[in-house]
């Protein structure tokens, strides 16, 4: 059994979730007040965020980001907020370098690791 983590142990060896149409104008994003699902927010007790407020969508984001399918980050999460937020998403290197590399071949941007 593994002890350590590693690129092919533990958290940073599963894929992030980035859908191909996560900018797409067209798909509906959360708003008001939300509550994350279980896959996403799976401890205890259950929160309710509010999206209008920018902490709040910031840890929103954090958790979809690390943990979301597919599914949760095409509705959660909007691209040009993170663009906005970025310095202040407290995520793991690994969530961190996926999400720069798509800014970087989707949108030409160069963000921080």
């Amino acid at each position: 059994m593994a002890r350590t983590r590693s690129d092919r142990v533990g958290p940073a060896s599963r894929p992030v979730a980035i859908p191909t149409d996560v900018d797409d104008p067209a798909v509906r994003k959360a708003s008001g007040r939300v509550q994350l699902p279980h896959n996403v927010r799976w401890s205890d007790p259950l929160v309710t965020y509010d999206m209008s407020r920018r902490e709040d969508r910031a840890r929103v984001y954090e958790q979809v980001m690390r943990e979301g399918t597919d599914e949760d980050v095409r509705h959660f999460v909007d691209v040009d907020q993170i663009v906005e937020m970025w310095d202040e998403l407290v995520l793991p290197p690994y969530v961190r370098r996926a999400w720069a590399q798509w800014f970087r071949e989707r949108r030409q941007l160069e963000l921080a690791c």
